[in-house]
């Protein structure tokens, strides 16, 4: 399983600063109540074109920009202003971070196949509709085939290294599992659920009473259906026009409450029995009839259906924590010259 680091990824605390407001100055570490961290750097409105140098290699103006861009499109949204020296200084540790391990893993001899770096290439390139429109977007966004090659390459080194050099120094207990499972009981709260399926007959958005008249005298036609013994799955794939649920059948899996829309809500979590059908719901996507497959009550989720995640949870965070610490080594024993 490739190892996902908080250090060589965007960090979702980053795309999480630019999708709101700062909170109150947290507390520096281990200063008095009221006392707050140091303020940040001021990063100047017009960025240099070496941003920095990590044992002499550059990380120049258009590989952090990119990144930016990559941090932005993921919070769906431009860096606020007001945060903008915070999350700069943040990705610059990111990108500053990658470079240390991508080295430390050339001077390792830690080898990445040229196959692998092909590999994330086509991937990528899978994304668009054809090779003028990939080359057009590398473009746009000021980068060469090869550029791309490169930071791809970066990525991996990096990635190979901390979990050949890492990974095999982290080990999660069932002691860790269970303590963890046992100090936060509020993660592991399940609201009230049911288990049902449904067949959806659509209305158009803004449909006239004619319109809605006909779809509803189709869901009530399947009703009868149903009432006369039909097969439920077997009409959901002939009828329903909810491309989520149709080919299954129309079951939608556990729903819990408050995850739909109102009207949907109050039919589905009325149905007590286990096969009872709904009347003809209406709701702003169309009509429904709703079958009851099995109720679920609150409920705290067990342990043992949580433990592999936990586990897998507990071992990432220490992989960070360790990773970290790793790359504060390999800043004392290198040179990092911060240029913005």
């Amino acid at each position: 399983m490739k190892t996902r680091l908080a250090l060589i990824l965007i960090a979702v605390a980053v795309v999480a600063a630019c999708k709101k407001a700062p909170a109150e100055a947290p507390k520096a570490a281990g200063g008095a109540p009221g006392t707050t961290a140091a303020a940040v750097k001021p990063v100047p409105a017009q960025l240099p074109e070496i941003i920095a140098r990590v044992n002499g290699a550059a990380i120049d103006r258009g590989e952090f920009e990119r990144t930016v861009k990559t941090v932005e499109g993921q919070a769906g949204g431009p860096v606020p202003p007001d945060r903008r020296d915070a999350i700069y200084r943040q990705l610059l540790d990111q990108l500053v971070a990658l470079k240390l391990l991508s080295q430390e893993s050339v001077a390792l001899k830690i080898a990445v196949p040229d196959a692998d770096v092909d590999a994330k290439v086509a991937q990528i390139r899978g994304g668009f509709p054809d090779e003028p429109a990939f080359i057009a977007a590398l473009a746009q966004r000021q980068m060469t085939l090869d550029k791309l090659k490169s930071e791809i390459r970066q990525q991996l080194q990096a990635m190979k290294l901390v979990e050949t050099q890492i990974g095999p120094t982290v080990t999660v207990t069932d002691a860790d599992v269970s303590d963890f499972y046992a100090k936060n009981p509020d993660k592991f709260q399940e609201p009230e659920a049911v288990h049902v399926a449904h067949i959806l007959i659509r209305t158009p958005e803004n449909a006239d009473a004619a319109a809605k008249a006909k779809a509803k005298a189709e869901a009530a036609s399947v009703l009868a259906q149903l009432k006369k013994g039909g097969d439920f799955a077997a009409l959901a794939k002939q009828h329903s026009q909810d491309p989520g649920s149709a080919a299954n059948g129309g079951d939608l899996g556990f729903v819990p409450k408050g995850q739909t829309v109102p009207a949907f809500e109050q039919a589905a979590f009325a149905l007590t029995k286990p096969g009872q059908l709904s009347g003809v719901v209406e709701s702003q996507f169309g009509f429904h009839i709703i079958k009851m497959i099995e109720h679920r009550a609150g409920r705290t989720v067990p342990l043992t259906e949580v433990k592999t995640q936990v586990g897998e949870f507990l071992k990432q965070q220490k992989m960070q924590e360790k990773t970290a610490a790793y790359v504060e080594q390999l800043k004392h024993k290198g040179k990092v010259e911060i240029l913005m």
